[in-house]
């Protein structure tokens, strides 16, 4: 396990030099909010915060931390889903929540550039009046923010047809482990000089630079948006909808499915019946365009087609508020979740085809291991969140119970063709798995390039790579 110099008031104070006192968080319970993310119960303390407003703050906050062997934790809204935002070893916990400016939207060019506080939600409603979109959009895009989204290479429901977060990054500026400042990239389509370290940056969760600000593309708005909703009384039949689709030569904005499971839990968690609650599965299908003669078209294909592989019918939200309706089932499973029990989620990603095989060795490892599970996801594009629950309160006996299926869940996607993590990354929480995905060569090319960027190891440390970190603080789960 690593070991790093403790934060003293000397550094406390060389801090708040830097960003000012009042922008520097030394007391308990605000120290425990930057201890925490949306990963499960996990609870670490950093030693000291800090919330600057510039890359020149950011760069001597880092020459600071590197002349001292101090880490840092770079943090944007704490939205994640792997730990990737958890200070595991102290330190200090760096929040770009300040720089949160839009600094240009660019509409020849079609691109905007961004600080990394800058909130999802609102960057997509400030193009959207000038008739643009930037599509990634996770479930948390009204509170996460751009840098995060790009440490992460975030995904969402509308990556199906437009892509990931790394399909929009055209260039970055960055901030060394040692408070050198560098960018990559600029407003162009085509740029091979050199290494991609726009890329290689995007999706490395804050372990290798800390990105201060982002060139991003943008495309224009779809006029027209339709939403439908399929039942299906058994999951097989649900998976050969999803190939359906595809075999229909028609690319959806978004395609989604919801088990049983999760649809009771949503249920739950709204608090009244939503259309069809007692399929076993859902597909949620949206698609958009700028012809909406065209659109209409695909959309009576997609119909006929679904009810073809043996849906129970094919819903069309025909209003923007029933469109709210069909969605609200998908959009709510993260907090639905959370209110059944202890969980761990799985965030796997298979090839589109391999999804029923996914979800039924899911349901055979829940009995086998006598846990719950609780299955829904981007089916459009193989990325099934996996959540495993037990109502065991006590941490160590759920780690017992849970581990051990969640290590089966893993090898069921990876010999599936599958990956431990589609759009959460790998943080802290699922490091340990990585080998099973990673070849040793493709482990130790990984650890070489840490090793260039981060020859100290100071820049949230214990994230992606496997590494020997403290236990969390006990928290009670809520």
């Amino acid at each position: 396990m690593p070991t790093f110099s403790p934060v003293t008031p000397e550094i406390v104070s060389a801090l708040e030099k830097i960003v000012g006192a009042d922008y520097v968080v030394t007391t308990e319970p605000e120290l425990l909010l930057y201890g925490r993310d949306e990963t499960e119960d996990l609870q670490y303390r950093p030693e000291v915060a800090v919330r600057p407003a510039s890359t020149d703050e950011i760069s001597k906050i880092m020459a600071l931390s590197h002349a001292h062997d101090i880490p840092v934790t770079p943090r944007g809204a704490g939205t994640g889903l792997s730990g990737g935002a958890l200070p595991v070893f102290g330190g200090i916990v760096l929040s770009v929540d300040r720089m949160n400016a839009i600094l240009e939207i660019d509409e020849n060019n079609l691109m905007t550039r961004v600080q990394p506080g800058v909130i999802t939600g609102v960057l997509q409603d400030t193009v959207a009046e000038k008739g643009l979109y930037y599509p990634p959009d996770p479930a948390s895009n009204g509170s996460c923010m751009i840098g995060g989204n790009i440490a992460e290479n975030s995904g969402g429901p509308h990556c199906v047809k437009y892509g990931l977060t790394k399909d929009y990054v055209l260039a970055l500026e960055a901030v060394m482990p040692n408070g050198d400042v560098f960018r990559t990239g600029g407003k162009l389509r085509k740029d091979v000089a050199g290494y991609n370290l726009t890329q290689l940056l995007v999706g490395s969760e804050g372990t290798l630079a800390i990105v201060t600000e982002a060139t991003l593309r943008l495309i224009p708005l779809p006029s027209y948006r339709r939403t439908v909703l399929a039942p299906f009384d058994d999951l097989d039949t649900a998976a050969k909808g999803i190939v359906a689709v595809y075999q229909s030569r028609i690319t959806p904005a978004a395609l989604e499915i919801v088990e049983k499971a999760a649809i009771e839990a949503a249920v739950e968690h709204l608090g009244r019946d939503v259309p069809h609650s007692n399929a076993e599965a859902q597909i949620l299908l949206e698609l958009d365009g700028t012809d909406e003669e065209s659109l209409d078209r695909d959309l009576m294909k997609v119909g006929e087609v679904l009810l073809e592989v043996g849906a129970m019918d094919v819903m069309l939200a025909d209003t923007p508020a029933k469109e709210r309706e069909l969605w609200s089932v998908r959009k709510c499973l993260g907090e639905a979740v959370k209110k059944q029990a202890a969980y761990v989620e799985c965030d796997t990603a298979v090839p589109p085809d391999k999804v029923p095989d996914l979800l039924r060795g899911v349901r055979e490892i829940a009995a086998t291991h006598e846990i719950r599970q609780i299955s829904y996801g981007h089916a459009g594009d193989g990325n099934i969140h996996v959540n495993v629950l037990t109502d065991d309160t006590d941490r160590a006996v759920r780690e017992q119970k849970l581990q051990p299926a969640i290590e089966a869940i893993f090898e069921l996607a990876t010999g599936l063709g599958g990956t431990i993590t589609g759009e959460h990354g790998v943080g802290c929480a699922q490091s340990r798995y990585l080998s099973l995905c990673r070849d040793p060569i493709a482990m130790a090319a990984m650890q070489g390039i840490k090793d260039a960027f981060d020859p100290k190891g100071l820049l949230n440390p214990g994230k992606v790579l496997p590494t020997e970190v403290p236990p969390p603080l006990p928290v009670a789960h809520v």
